[in-house]
C-alpha cells in the first residue's frame, strides 16, 4: 500500500524534527569550541549534499546567497549558545523566529496585525524574559543573547527561502560552505580539539545524521505541507531537544527557564495555528 505525498510529508518534517533536536546533545558531548565542531559538522553535510545533488549545477543568485548567509549566521550562533546556556534555552529562544516573521511583516510590508497576534507576541517575549532571567551569571546572559539573535537570522532564512526565486537546496549547500570556510580557521587555535572514540562518535552523529540527513528530509518533506502544518511539526524539535540532553549529560533547566519554554512553545504553536483558526471562523459566518 503505497503512503500518500501529504502522509509522505508528515513523516520527513518528523523525522526532520527529531533529527534536528539531536543538537543539544551532540553539542554537549562534544569538548571542541563551537566553531570547531561547525566546521566538523559542515564537512559530513556537504558530502551528503553533494550526493544528493547528482552533478545539479550550484546557482550563486543574491537570494540563494542572502538565504545562505542567514543559514551560516543562525548554525554559528545557536551552536555557541548550546555552549554558554542550556540547550533547552538555546532551542526555544531560536524558535521565537516565526514571532520575528511576523514583526518583519509589520514593519516592513507594513501589514496592520490583529489583536490576537499582538497578544502572542508580547506572550512569547515574555518566555524569552523568563528564560534569561533563570540565569543572570555573565556566561548564561551572553548564550542567552546568542540564542535570541539566532532566532532573528533564522527568521532572515525563513523569509528568503519561502521566495519562489530562492533555491532553498543550493542556499543549504552554499550556508555550509561558508560556515566550513569562517570556522576551519579556528581549528588551528582551538586547544580544547581531541580527537577521542566519543568525541568522533558524537561528531559523525552530528554532521551525518542531525544536520545531513534532517536537511535530506527537510527539504523533501516541505515540498508536500503547508507552511502552518510544517512549522507545527517542526515545534517536535524543541521539545525533544532537552531530553537526550538530559539523559547524557544531566543537564537540567531551571524552574524559570522551564516556565519560559512552555509560554514560548505554546506561544509559536498557537501563532501557527491562527490561519487555520481564522479559515474555519470565516467558513461558519459564509454559512
Amino acid at each position: 500500500m503505497k503512503l500518500k505525498e501529504t502522509t509522505k510529508g508528515r513523516l520527513y518534517i518528523i523525522s526532520t524534527a527529531l533529527l534536528f533536536g539531536l543538537a543539544g546533545v551532540c553539542v554537549k558531548s562534544i569538548p571542541w569550541s563551537p566553531f570547531s565542531i561547525m566546521a566538523a559538522r559542515c564537512v559530513f553535510s556537504i558530502a551528503i549534499q553533494m550526493i544528493g545533488r547528482k552533478g545539479r549545477r550550484l546557482r550563486f543568485t543574491k537570494k540563494n546567497l542572502l538565504g545562505a548567509a542567514f543559514e551560516a549566521a543562525t548554525g554559528i550562533l545557536y551552536m555557541s549558545a548550546i555552549k554558554l546556556t542550556t540547550a533547552a534555552t538555546a532551542i526555544v529562544l531560536q524558535y521565537t523566529a516565526p514571532i520575528f516573521v511576523f514583526l518583519f511583516t509589520i514593519v516592513i510590508q507594513k501589514r496592520r496585525p490583529k489583536r490576537s497576534e499582538t497578544l502572542i507576541v508580547f506572550m512569547v517575549f515574555g518566555g524569552c524574559a523568563l528564560s534569561f532571567a533563570d540565569g543572570l551569571d555573565p556566561a548564561h546572559v551572553f548564550g542567552n543573547l546568542l540564542g535570541l539573535l539566532s532566532g532573528v537570522t533564522f527568521a532572515g532564512q525563513i523569509i528568503v527561502f519561502n521566495d519562489p526565486s530562492t533555491d532553498a537546496e543550493d542556499g543549504v549547500l552554499l550556508s555550509n560552505l561558508f560556515s566550513f570556510l569562517i570556522c576551519f580557521p579556528f581549528w588551528f587555535f582551538d586547544k580544547t580539539l581531541v580527537f577521542t572514540k566519543e568525541a568522533l562518535f558524537w561528531i559523525v552523529i552530528l554532521g551525518v545524521f542531525q544536520y545531513g540527513l534532517a536537511n535530506f528530509c527537510f527539504a523533501r518533506g516541505v515540498q508536500k505541507l503547508n507552511k502552518v502544518e510544517t512549522s507545527l511539526l517542526m515545534s517536535i524539535e524543541p521539545i525533544f531537544n532537552p531530553i537526550p540532553v538530559w539523559i547524557v549529560t544531566g543537564e537540567k533547566m531551571g524552574a524559570l527557564a522551564m516556565a519560559g519554554f512552555v509560554v514560548v512553545i505554546a506561544g509559536v504553536t498557537v501563532y501557527s495555528l491562527l490561519p487555520v483558526i481564522e479559515k474555519k471562523r470565516r467558513a461558519r459566518t459564509e454559512r
